[in-house]
């Protein structure tokens, strides 16, 4: 199998993470949709990142389906819970954080756009949703070891991903501050391997 993302992509990271995690080899390639000359668009016609393809040459797009088909191709290691209301809590949680991504990328991109083109009125919503999804995080943390149950699932791995990208592009949200149980949860993540190795960069 190959991945193809970004060093800085959120939903990337997820998806290596989750490989690592479940043991499973992929060679991973970098192209980003943002790099004049990609070829991201002949792999996903939405031209996004991650695609994963297949030994088959088959090719899936979006983290989300990515992950679940991971987790389903190897017994070892499970991510996402297998009972009907565990899961959906696992995948809820992802949602959010998935959320607080988007609310968050789509605020880096327009501030990149020129004067004359930004919406700073968009910026401010973009970063009102990563406020209160963050908020929302905390909420449901609490004093939880972990984002679900009593183990590490897919919910802590899209909980750091959201945050590590907040680290890179968001520095002065000073999120961890804020959010004191987040905080402690993401010290804890970051000490697992398939999480310092793929830290986003760029």
């Amino acid at each position: 199998m190959k991945l193809i993302g970004s060093l800085t992509s959120p939903y990337v990271r997820k998806v290596r993470i989750v490989l690592a995690e479940k043991k499973i080899d992929a060679e991973f390639l970098i192209d980003s949709p943002w790099v004049e000359g990609n070829n991201i668009s002949q792999l996903n016609p939405l031209g996004k990142v991650p695609v994963l393809v297949l030994d088959d040459e088959t090719t899936l797009f979006d983290s989300r389906v990515i992950v679940e088909y991971l987790d389903n191709a190897a017994p070892n290691n499970r991510l996402i819970p297998q009972a009907n209301r565990e899961r959906i809590a696992v995948r809820r949680w992802e949602a959010l954080a998935d959320g607080v991504s988007d609310a968050a990328a789509a605020a880096f991109l327009e501030a990149k756009r020129p004067d004359n083109e930004r919406s700073n009125s968009w910026i401010g919503r973009q970063r009102q949703k990563v406020a209160l999804g963050l908020a929302e995080m905390e909420r449901e943390l609490g004093e939880n070891a972990w984002c679900h149950g009593n183990s590490f699932s897919l919910a802590d791995i899209a909980v750091a991903c959201s945050l590590g990208y907040l680290n890179l592009r968001f520095a002065d949200l000073n999120w961890a501050e804020q959010h004191p149980a987040l905080a402690k949860l993401y010290e804890k993540l970051m000490q697992r391997p398939s999480l310092i190795d793929t830290v986003p960069q760029g």
